[in-house]
């Protein structure tokens, strides 16, 4: 009898992020701080009997076929176990989408993470976590992280991760216009293009430069727990390109920021901006006062929880 299983894909946000270099494959040299929060995805895997992987997701935007990356995960768990595909079979996949999309929020990438553990579950393949880490890097930068969740320094182009002690006890309001995306491609070869010269070019500098971040300000106000400065010291290199080029973006986080809290930034490459919280009522209250100054049919502002769990079982 093989079991269905529903896991929660929780979404990430960046709480810094600097542009290092250029990388050999084409993808940056980056170095960021990654968080885990309360907002996330819920992923249904049901054994079909088929001989095929299906994706169902009741979000216009999110496609049902092969260029969905929970497809890929599947696909690929299917290359690299054909013997356990050929026993068990292909998989019925159902996202109920929470996430807002194209939202520099890793929806998809988290929805991938879900899908490897559903599989490594449902095709009692018992895979390590170092195991399934290694496949999550082969279907995009950020699905490691989403697989394992909480707060995590990631190098490299983000696959690789060195964990740093949990935030707990934080909230955030959370912004996004659900008729703007922000391609990453586009953002990251914009960046390229105009800040090209401030590359660190030498392996020796790039070392230096990553060195530097996991022994730096923010990550030792999160070990000391200094919220304030926690904060200030948010960082994003992708704001530099993304906020003159979408002004609605860049107004929206000039008006979130004006109405209180720890901090405010853009996650990833955007649109999303966020607002760091030290509790639900503060998170509660801004969120009000950034409806009122923003009354735009279009803008949807969640409430979430900052969280110490990637992907996970709900029982």
């Amino acid at each position: 009898m093989q079991h269905s299983y529903t896991l929660l894909a929780p979404a990430k946000i960046n709480l810094y992020l600097e542009i290092i270099g250029d990388r050999p494959d084409g993808f940056h040299e980056l170095v960021m701080i990654l968080q885990s929060i309360s907002l996330c995805d819920r992923i249904k895997l049901h054994p079909n009997g088929r001989e095929q992987f299906r994706i169902f997701c009741q979000h216009e935007q999110v496609p049902s076929d092969q260029t969905n990356l929970a497809y890929k995960a599947a696909q690929l768990m299917r290359q690299q176990f054909p013997q356990h595909f050929a026993n068990y079979g292909g998989v019925d996949i159902t996202i109920e989408k929470n996430i807002p999309v194209a939202a520099g929020l890793a929806g998809g990438s988290a929805n991938a993470a879900a899908v490897l553990v559903g599989i490594d579950l449902i095709w009692k393949l018992g895979l390590t976590h170092h195991e399934l880490q290694t496949l999550a890097a082969q279907l995009g930068s950020d699905v490691p992280f989403c697989l394992s969740g909480g707060t995590a320094i990631a190098t490299g182009r983000g696959e690789k991760l060195g964990s740093i002690q949990p935030l707990e006890n934080f909230w955030l309001v959370l912004a996004k216009y659900n008729n703007l995306a922000v391609s990453t491609a586009w953002a990251y070869q914009t960046y390229r293009q105009q800040f090209y010269d401030t590359y660190t070019r030498s392996r020796q500098g790039i070392d230096q430069r990553t060195k530097q971040v996991h022994s730096g300000p923010l990550v030792s106000a999160i070990i000391h727990k200094e919220n304030a400065k926690i904060g200030q010291l948010l960082h994003n290199d992708l704001e530099k390109v993304v906020l003159p080029e979408y002004p609605n973006v860049a107004q929206l986080r000039e008006t979130m920021q004006r109405m209180g809290g720890l901090g405010t930034m853009m996650s990833g490459s955007g649109p999303s901006v966020f607002t760091l919280c030290e509790s639900f009522e503060q998170a509660k209250q801004i969120q009000k006062s950034v409806f009122e100054a923003i009354p735009d049919a279009n803008l949807g502002i969640w409430i979430a929880q900052l969280v110490n769990t990637g992907i996970s079982i709900q029982s």
